[in-house]
């Protein structure tokens, strides 16, 4: 199956529906088929072809969401770029999938030229923004008015699709290949057990470069219901683009979560129409996630459990709304049970299957993995082994089938020969009244050889001690648990996508000595 199938099912079924809302820019899904087709014979007139890469250096648009279809519509791979990386970042990626073509926006046109001199086998830069065109840049409209649209070369299943760059924090990113079947099935097995309603309307603020954003549009596409896209995550557009547009459902990571419950704003924001969160990328703390079911009862809070190897979703749970007096117990705050068409299994560390309640890592396996990692067989090879996705997360699977994230593998704590997962601890932190975000770390020490350290966000306005927060863990955790240093920030270092950035943490810690934690 294709990624534009859904395209010519909505031409069919839903051609006047909105697409794609972006600003004051409103267009219909038959809108949007003619302009994809007249820029896929865009890109044809600029000599691209089926298996070229098309990298997409920008912030989430309508016109983001354009340049991946046609790259889809004409055969070629969609390559988004993270928009936080450096010059030599993104030269390094355009290098390595060998990009013939980058899409870039107002605020990316001026690297042109330099990306240019960097990347050889770069040729065509087109300027998706709304500002006149650099010089020796295509100019978007101009482009789509002056090209004849061409045939979708509707792909086949197991063409690739994207490759999406994870990774950069221990050594060079890593380019997961996606097929366009490894996103159908993901999406697909995902909505058969948690079906989008035909009348969805989706705000996409999670980064188009990140797989959640990604895959968000593709069920949107696939079901041929509303994307509301917004180009960077502030609290306060986010509210009132919710309200203004009547948004239905929002996939957010859990800082997001945290930022926009906290903001002033929320509290007279008209949130009626929205029915679900979806929340994921990084486990959520029982704290947060009670606190926003209680200030958003009518909402179904659905968790996503997956990666950019398994082109998003691999488990889900829920959605589970608000019940009075009924605490969240371990199966909501699970990540889930293995999607449709998904295999999930924890195994120790020599390969083997753990039983049930055990730690180790988990494995998936199923039609939504990756292919591989772009130029990486090596990585390759230690990815994927038997059939089998080795996620480096820890974990276990509860009786009933729930799969519970405790780690990642490379962050669990050894502090005097015991094992510590710091998501347990910040679980336990998280439920402090006076803790807004928290991140766990292990530190060096002379005599643990790694001793637990937090670091603690306060809410506004709120007051808690260091001896304060110990003295909370210490009546719910063992004592070596708990943190034996507490540091207090206004807030923690989060990646594009919003997940806390453990190896900024530990960085001042572990820098310079032999031992290293990654």
């Amino acid at each position: 199956m294709h990624l534009t199938q859904g395209l010519h099912r909505a031409l069919q079924q839903r051609r006047d529906v909105v697409a794609t809302v972006f600003g004051t820019r409103r267009t219909s899904f038959e809108a949007l088929a003619g302009r994809v087709a007249r820029l896929a014979g865009a890109f044809a007139q600029l000599g691209l072809v089926p298996g070229c890469r098309v990298a997409i250096l920008a912030h989430n648009s309508d016109r983001y969401v354009e340049a991946l279809l046609a790259a889809w519509w004409l055969g070629a791979v969609a390559c988004p770029l993270n928009t936080r990386w450096s010059v030599p970042e993104i030269a390094y990626a355009l290098n390595d999938c060998g990009t013939r073509a980058l899409v870039v926006d107002d605020t990316f046109a001026p690297l042109a030229a330099d990306l240019k001199a960097l990347a050889p086998e770069l040729g065509a830069v087109l300027h998706a923004g709304d500002q006149p065109a650099l010089a020796g840049l295509h100019a978007w409209e101009t482009l789509i008015a002056g090209a004849a649209p061409v045939d979708d070369v509707r792909a086949d299943g197991d063409a690739l699709a994207t490759i999406l760059y994870t990774g950069g924090t221990t050594g060079s990113p890593k380019g997961v290949m996606l097929s366009h079947m490894n996103f159908w099935v993901s999406s697909v097995a995902r909505m058969a057990e948690v079906p989008n309603a035909a009348d969805a309307i989706s705000l996409v603020v999670a980064p188009l470069f990140h797989v959640a954003g990604l895959g968000r549009v593709v069920s949107q596409m696939i079901t041929a219901s509303t994307s509301v896209l917004l180009p960077a995550f502030r609290p306060e557009t986010v509210l009132a683009t919710m309200q203004a547009e009547q948004v239905t459902d929002v996939v957010l990571v859990p800082s997001m979560l945290q930022m926009l419950i906290d903001h002033p704003a929320f509290a007279h924001t008209d949130l009626g129409r929205l029915d679900r969160i979806i929340h994921g990328a990084s486990p959520i703390s029982p704290g947060l996630l009670e606190r926003a079911m209680k200030l958003l009862p009518h909402v179904g809070f659905q968790s996503a459990y997956g990666m950019t190897e398994t082109a998003a979703t691999a488990c889900t749970n829920g959605p589970f709304r608000w019940r009075e007096g009924v605490a969240l117990g371990p199966r909501e705050l699970a990540a889930g049970r293995a999607c449709y068409g998904n295999e999930v299994r924890i195994v120790d560390g020599d390969g083997r299957a753990a039983p049930p309640n055990v730690v180790g890592e988990i494995t998936l396996r199923g039609a939504n993995v990756m292919q591989g990692y772009w130029n990486k067989p090596a990585e390759t090879r230690s990815a994927l082994r038997d059939g089998w996705l080795f996620t480096g997360d820890g974990g276990f699977i509860d009786d009933a089938g729930c799969v519970h994230v405790v780690d990642r593998v490379k962050d669990m704590i050894i502090s005097g020969g015991e094992n510590v997962y710091s998501a347990e601890v910040e679980a336990v932190l998280s439920r402090h009244p006076g803790v807004a975000a928290c991140a766990v770390i292990g530190v060096p020490s002379e005599a643990w050889g790694e001793a637990v350290h937090a670091v603690v966000v306060l809410r506004p306005g709120a007051a808690a001690s260091e001896d304060a927060l110990r003295q909370h863990c210490r009546a719910h955790l063992a004592g070596y648990k708990c943190p034996k240093t507490v540091e207090f920030r206004e807030a923690l270092p989060l990646s594009p996508a919003g997940k806390v950035l453990k190896t900024v943490l530990r960085e001042p810690f572990w820098s310079g000595r032999a031992r290293q934690v990654a």
